[in-house]
């Protein structure tokens, strides 16, 4: 079992290129597979690897990854270039326009770098293979990690399930002794009301007999027991597949659980077992809300 909340970070270094990546991935709960990337404009190409390196290791959840990119040029002696002959230009036409028009003033060096598109700097080839593999080093990483948490959450919320789901069972068993008396109560209470309205009833009647009887059957809830211990045994074979997405199937397990014990309430009229009833449908809510975060 995995949680769908986590974290993970992961960096890679290619020194020969001057290149270093770093990749953060993070990811919360959703029912589905949700997946956002935040990449320079440079690195845009890399963004369906990193989706089909995610998709292949999480099924579940609203992922969001970040990667930033650091190009170090120390030691590089051509890492920059200046557009000479574009310099060159710039000093005849300004030279040209001193004798022209008679401005005085010395062409500054300085000045002339600081114009757009003299000094050309030369960024990584991020297309080649070499540094396709450094950006996958540290993705991959990153994904290690967050599945590493995700992995660590996801024990502790079966630790939570599984003490809650003992919880359940506790007082389901607390239900079925008090569960054998309730059509005989049910019927009792169909023949009180019957008789504070007056109305002469001859229990010897056949017809009133079967009357009866399809009323204390109504009010069996030994179906509704049954099934939820069989939910039950699912809920905990779900527990033991180790890696599996399961959330999905413990969310569609909670919902039928509650329909049993909705029922189940619904026919036990009883003071007992409605406070019992309760308390079963309060803890089942914590559960629903832990099961919410399951992969």
């Amino acid at each position: 079992m995995k949680s769908m909340t986590g974290f993970g970070r992961g960096e890679a270094n290619n020194a020969e290129a001057g290149v270093s990546f770093c990749t953060e991935i993070s990811s919360v709960n959703k029912k589905q597979f949700d997946f956002r990337s935040l990449l320079p404009r440079e690195l845009s190409g890399y963004e369906p690897i990193l989706r089909g390196l995610v998709s292949e290791k999480v099924s579940r959840g609203a992922i969001t990854a970040h990667v930033s990119v650091t190009v170090n040029h120390a030691g590089k002696q051509d890492f920059v270039e200046i557009n000479e002959l574009a310099v060159a230009a710039l000093i005849k036409k300004c030279r040209k326009m001193q004798e022209h028009l008679d401005i005085p003033g010395e062409i500054k060096i300085s000045e002339l770098l600081s114009l757009p598109g003299i000094i050309e700097a030369h960024t990584p080839d991020y297309s080649s293979q070499e540094i396709e593999e450094t950006f996958i080093q540290s993705a991959r990483l990153a994904l290690e990690a967050l599945l590493k948490m995700r992995s660590h959450e996801g024990d502790c919320l079966r630790e939570d399930l599984i003490r809650r789901l003992e919880s359940l069972k506790d007082i389901v068993e607390q239900i079925k002794p008090l569960a054998h008396s309730i059509p005989g109560t049910q019927r009792e209470r169909l023949l009180q009301r019957l008789r504070d309205a007056s109305l002469n009833v001859d229990l010897s009647d056949e017809r009133v007999l079967k009357e009866l009887v399809i009323f204390s059957d109504r009010s069996d809830v030994s179906e509704e027991l049954t099934r939820l211990d069989s939910h039950f045994r699912q809920f905990t074979q779900f527990f033991e597949k180790n890696g599996e997405p399961v959330g999905r199937s413990l969310d569609f397990l909670l919902q039928e659980v509650n329909r049993e014990i909705n029922t189940l309430g619904s026919k036990a009229a009883g003071a007992e077992i409605s406070t019992l009833v309760v308390r079963f449908k309060t803890e089942l809510e914590k559960i629903r809300e832990q099961v919410q975060n399951v992969e």
